[in-house]
């Protein structure tokens, strides 16, 4: 009874998934894509435009399809040879916004933007350091100054604290010098 409920409910839940199965995301799109083609799946299977060297074929056209633009893709399904080279490079940007140079050579800078946040992180990170150092730490012990060591040093050799391996067996008590 139990297993016969499940799936019969199962059955319904994919009856309903199937339903709503078309793509979503790609109706939606529809409006933002506007008066260009969509003409291919794209990454991801949205319908959007991006320039990569790794996925060379965007989902879209980049420019909307205007009056010359269409009369040129009906010249393009003739002889090629025909087009002139305004023509061919006309249709290419009808298509694509870069080359594949242009899309390389958007790099060459970016060094600087680069270095300048290195930069930038380092001193925001020295001045933080400067401010713990100025108002949340407290000042250091009087033990830590060279004064307070000497004379902790000179009590322990009175001490003979160490005397076998330690500080003690380092001086030597018949000269008052270290060895």
């Amino acid at each position: 009874m139990a297993g016969a409920l499940l799936r019969s409910s199962l059955q319904k839940s994919l009856l309903v998934r199937s339903q709503l199965s078309p793509a979503v995301a790609g109706y939606h799109a529809r409006a933002r894509v506007g008066n260009r083609d969509i003409v291919c799946f794209g990454l991801n299977g949205e319908p959007t435009y991006i320039d990569r060297t790794d996925f060379p074929c965007p989902a879209v056209r980049w420019s909307e399809n205007t009056t010359e633009v269409l009369t040129l893709r009906e010249k393009e399904k003739g002889n090629w040879k025909q087009l002139s080279l305004e023509e061919k490079k006309a249709l290419y940007r009808a298509s694509f916004c870069q080359t594949f140079s242009e899309i390389q050579a958007q790099g060459t800078g970016s060094w600087k933007s680069v270095f300048a946040g290195t930069v930038f992180g380092i001193t925001l990170a020295l001045w933080v350091v400067v401010w713990l150092k100025k108002f949340v730490y407290e000042p250091l012990p009087a033990s830590l100054t060279p004064e307070w060591q000497e004379k902790m040093m000179k009590r322990m050799i009175d001490q003979q604290a160490g005397r076998i391996e330690g500080l003690s067996s380092k001086w030597d008590y018949e000269k008052k010098e270290w060895k």
